[in-house]
């Protein structure tokens, strides 16, 4: 729908305020909504320099999903198999959506929810989004706490989880004997993950009989010490989080520079990543594949949340976003085959001491891949284990800091955005309480049981579903070609046809054939190969159900709000970009009037609609 308002009559639920009259080159007077100055005054926030935005999202893209999820996703999917189709979704999709909400954001100065103004009956989308990002920020905390717990254990003369405790009984296999025997680690259970489930976790075999359990108070303090990181940088608003994005987002390169160096110089390390990187050609033709490939982008570039639009709405105006995007989707990729390299190198250093030949048997996956495998790994190490089991876990906190604070300021801002009037420090101080009370849950012995079911019905299932329904939204309602005309405003460039293409057609086919495929493969969630009771599963839909429902109720609320008397022309006008939409600032504004105007003075329709608006 490219339907550009050359008049800006208002009408309800268009956010109209005050207008002015301007006239273009050609004398006709046009008629401008100043509601953007006049609501904010130019007084938006901005980066410091324009290098805290890519600094910025680079600490949010490359996160505990580079390092924690990507290593084991590959060896699920074949190893250098799964590293081709992760490539292409980089390229057809990650990049492509990536670039597209990064604009969003630096064109409209707005927030996810108000950047949905391009298409006001869609809005229901961000507001998913938001709710998605929320959950994510809690359990992403989790994570960070379990970090805190075993970063601290790292300064133990004798890090705790190479020995065996009387309580865990006879099974226990102490970390350094189970190098020495091979077959301890089929009849026995190693004390890394016996640490884990039992002193750290508590962790029940099922909650069929005491429930979740009561939070573990060393856990609490930890989840109360990564609260009160992430609500001190919060607090001193987006300036803030940007200086901290240069040690959030470049410190950890030091360390995995580090753990490469120490990595490759294992004994066994070579076959570990070589059959990390050796492609299993036959695994292309597995859906499966594809399928994690574009979850995993998710989960790595952090698109489809919320954040992206929120971080770019701080760029000035006429920034070149174009290089940041392609530096920061590469760098990403990159970090996530370091990270891959990496941890099996380790793992081919674990399967040469114990003689395992099959790589995949070494590793577990899930929280188990950071808390259990790696840890086992590390001890391995025949000198100071506890100086690399420091670095890691330290690694892991800061790439959690900087994804949980940018996951958590989008939440902020929606807030901030609504809510002007109230402080920034208020708002962060009352995020980081109430993220500290629902990640209570989390701290309980049956906690992981509960992140695992938050992370597939909250987030994965949740963002696929939306990240479609943006891309419908902003590629066919708001309309290609127009956001390709605001890109040639903005930066006087032209939009090629690759991005066209993939944004119109390819992206969201992809997505819609891999959400296909999840909805006829679907099988009842299990944890570490336990079902959860019926209720747990009535509770994931419900979690579920609350983010996408937004998507309908958002859109039978903004039809209600349209001026029309029939539900047709309410219908038509809630399809059409609000009156106010465009920049931020009212000069700019005044001027996208214009181009608008002159636009659809001179330039006609070429073919169908579906040929002008990808090509036109």
């Amino acid at each position: 729908m490219q339907g550009a308002q050359g008049s800006r009559e208002g009408h309800p639920g268009s956010n109209d305020g005050i207008s002015t009259v301007i006239y273009s080159a050609e004398g006709e007077e046009l008629t401008i909504n100043c509601e953007a100055e006049s609501e904010s005054s130019g007084q938006r926030d901005q980066w410091s320099r324009g290098v805290e935005f890519l600094f910025s999202c680079i600490a949010l893209s490359v996160g505990l999903g580079n390092v924690w999820r990507f290593p084991f996703i590959a060896l699920e999917n074949g190893g250098g198999a799964f590293l081709i189709p992760y490539v292409i979704v980089l390229l057809l999709i990650g990049r492509p959506v990536y670039y597209l909400e990064v604009i969003i954001g630096q064109f409209s100065s707005r927030g996810c929810i108000r950047a949905f103004d391009m298409a006001p009956i869609m809005r229901g989308i961000a507001y998913g989004q938001v709710y998605s990002t929320a959950l994510a920020t809690t359990y992403y905390a989790c994570i960070m706490a379990l970090t805190i717990r075993y970063l601290v254990a790292s300064f133990s003369e004798v890090l705790p989880w190479t020995y065996c405790l009387v309580e865990w009984g006879k099974s226990c296999v102490a970390t350094g004997a189970t190098a020495a025997n091979d077959s301890s680690i089929v009849q026995g259970v190693s004390s890394a993950e016996l640490f884990f489930t039992q002193t750290v976790l508590r962790e029940p075999e099922s909650l069929d009989d005491n429930g979740l359990g009561t939070p573990s108070w060393d856990l609490v303090l930890c989840l109360l010490a990564t609260w009160v990181i992430i609500g001190t940088i919060l607090s001193k608003g987006i300036r803030s989080s940007g200086k901290a994005s240069y040690f959030l987002a470049l410190f950890p390169y030091v360390i995995m520079i580090v753990l490469l160096i120490r990595a490759v110089t294992l004994p066994g390390a070579w076959q570990g990543i070589v059959y990390f990187l050796k492609p299993q050609w036959s695994q292309l033709l597995n859906p499966h594949v594809w399928y994690a490939a574009i979850t995993q982008m998710f989960f790595s570039l952090a698109i489809c949340f919320g954040t992206l639009v929120m971080y770019a709405s701080f760029n000035d105006f006429n920034k070149n976003v174009h290089k940041d995007v392609i530096i920061i989707t590469t760098i990403d990729s990159l970090t996530s085959i370091l990270a891959g390299c990496i941890i099996f190198g380790i793992l081919g250093n674990l399967a040469f001491e114990t003689n395992t030949k099959d790589i995949s048997q070494v590793v577990k996956g899930g929280a188990g891949l950071a808390f259990i495998s790696y840890p086992e790994a590390i001890a391995k190490f025949k000198y100071l284990p506890q100086l690399f089991a420091v670095l890691f876990f330290f690694m892991l906190l800061v790439l959690g800091i900087g994804s949980n604070i940018g996951m958590a300021s989008a939440v902020v801002n929606v807030v901030k955005d609504r809510f002007t009037h109230l402080p920034h420090w208020l708002l962060a101080v009352s995020a980081s309480i109430i993220g500290f009370l629902c990640g209570l849950v989390y701290m309980t012995p049956g906690g992981q049981f509960v992140l695992n079911l938050v992370d597939f019905y909250g987030c994965t299932f949740i963002a696929l579903v939306l990240a479609i329904a943006e891309l419908l939204a902003v590629g066919w309602i708001y309309g290609v070609k127009r956001i390709c005309s605001d890109i040639e405003f903005m930066l006087n460039v032209k939009t090629s046809f690759y991005w066209r293409i993939c944004w119109a057609i390819v992206a969201p086919g992809l997505m819609f054939l891999v959400l296909v495929y999840m909805l006829f493969s679907y099988e009842p969630l299990t944890y570490r190969g336990v079902q959860y009771p019926p209720v747990y599963y009535m509770a994931g839909w419900i979690i579920w159900g609350l983010g996408v429902l937004q998507l309908p109720f958002w859109a039978l609320v903004t039809i209600y709000q349209q001026p029309g008397k029939t539900f047709g022309s309410k219908f038509g006008l809630a399809m059409q970009p609000t009156a106010n939409w465009g920049p931020l600032q009212t000069q700019k504004f005044e001027a996208y009037i214009i181009h608008r105007k002159r636009e659809a003075d001179f330039k006609s329709p070429r073919g169908g609609y579906l040929f002008d608006n990808i090509f036109g």
